[in-house]
């Protein structure tokens, strides 16, 4: 079928599912496959639940005429994102970057919804099937799409910018994030600038943080680059106020309250700040939409829990981030503070040194107490208390409970899922 046609009974069902639990009435189901799962043999289940049509790619599934055989069900999901992104109005802002992007997309998507009709990626779906089944949620009269992509590896992102094609883009930073799959720090730079090449070379707008070295020099002598600084005056001025335990940055004579912890998320609030000025929304609609902006899903949240403060970032880790926590945490003001750190993953040969830098930036911080937590951070070499699981904090926590009034920080590493914590306090 070609995608043209495939494309027409989109606009007619416009609704995609890849998963049969969550099959919507006159959904199309794409039968993808994964390393433990065959979507094709879930097809005839789609249809019965509701799916108006079963995209497949194995001829023996076809087993009524709803049945859309194709040669490769993952790839005509891509091709069929990007003819419809091609044939829709709305302009493409995409994001990426080591840390901060599924915070700044929503940020993003927050101010630019005070004026303009806008989608923005769900979660962090933002891999070679989040991103495609985003740009088919662009409707007839979307005028913004924010666009998150991630990466783990090389031409990446080059390969999410030819499905979804940006008019502008923003790198967050360059972290140690996928140290596995990128191979070093300078493979990082590389794989985001992916983002900044492909908008080089379509002559399209990039946005940058102008006190970032490293975007800087990759963007020195392109013309089309909008950036925020708290330095260079060349580029619009935002300021940080403060972040204790909120941020509060400044830009012209507005302040912004925030209700994220932490000063790296300044430039997550700072970016949305400059786009939605870019694009012409009003500074007091900005703040409104930053201010009004909680995080959740244990992203920076702060949470009051039998007489603690308990920090809650245990989304995901890296060395980059890990250490800006714990900066942060260290300048706060509190008692008790506590420190709960699981493993980063995805480092690769590095995992043994960073685990062990964390370690010792640790040691050199007068928090009260730090519980290191998993494989990585027991084979460092450090007095603090460490824990090669979960189930062993648990034990000691029952016999050693927390001082009353404590300030804590619990950072890890998503599949450490060390907001079971909170059950523990």
């Amino acid at each position: 079928m070609e995608i043209a046609q495939l494309h027409q009974l989109f606009l007619e069902h416009p609704t995609v599912c890849t998963d049969t639990r969550k099959i919507e009435k006159d959904c199309i189901f794409f039968a993808l496959k994964g390393e433990n799962f065959n979507g094709n043999s879930y097809a005839a289940e789609a249809l019965k639940k509701g799916a108006a049509l079963a995209v497949i790619d194995e001829p023996e599934y076809a087993t009524s005429d709803r049945c859309l055989l194709v040669e490769n069900t993952l790839e005509t999901l891509q091709k069929l994102a990007t003819f419809h992104r091609k044939h829709s109005q709305a302009k493409v802002i995409a994001l990426t970057g080591s840390n901060g992007k599924t915070t700044t997309k929503e940020l993003i998507n927050a101010v630019l919804s005070k004026k303009y009709r806008t989608i923005a990626t769900k979660g962090n779906l933002n891999n070679h099937i989040g991103v495609p089944l985003t740009l088919l949620s662009i409707q007839h009269d979307t005028e913004l799409a924010v666009v998150e992509m991630g990466a783990n590896h090389l031409k990446e992102i080059d390969f999410l910018c030819r499905l979804a094609q940006p008019d502008f883009g923003y790198v967050t930073n360059f972290g140690k994030a996928h140290l596995e799959g990128f191979g070093s720090k300078e493979g990082i730079i590389r794989g985001k600038s992916e983002l900044y090449d492909y908008l080089t070379a379509h002559d399209k707008s990039v946005f940058i943080n102008a006190d970032d070295g490293v975007q800087i020099e990759k963007l020195k002598s392109y013309i089309k680059k909008y950036g925020f600084s708290s330095k260079n005056h060349e580029y619009y001025p935002i300021t940080l106020v403060d972040a204790d335990p909120f941020v509060k940055l400044k830009a012209e004579e507005t302040v912004i309250a925030s209700q994220l912890i932490g000063s790296y998320n300044f430039t997550n609030c700072a970016a949305a700040v400059l786009i939605g000025k870019y694009f012409n929304v009003a500074l007091s609609d900005i703040k409104s939409a930053i201010e009004n902006y909680v995080p959740s899903n244990n992203r920076s949240q702060i949470i009051e829990k039998n007489g603690h403060r308990i920090i809650l970032d245990a989304y995901n880790a890296n060395p980059t981030s890990m250490k800006a926590a714990l900066d942060n945490f260290d300048q706060m003001k509190g008692t008790n503070k506590t420190a709960f750190l699981g493993d980063m993953f995805e480092l690769g040969p590095t995992a043994d040194e960073e685990h062990q830098k964390i370690a010792d930036l640790v040691s050199s911080l007068g928090l009260k107490q730090v519980f290191l937590i998993g494989e990585n951070f027991k084979g460092t070499d450090t007095s603090i208390e460490k824990f090669k699981t979960f189930d062993l904090l648990r034990e000691h926590l029952k016999e050693n409970p927390l001082k009353e009034d404590s300030l804590v920080l619990v950072k890890g590493s998503r599949g450490m899922a060390l907001e079971r914590i909170l059950d523990l306090l």
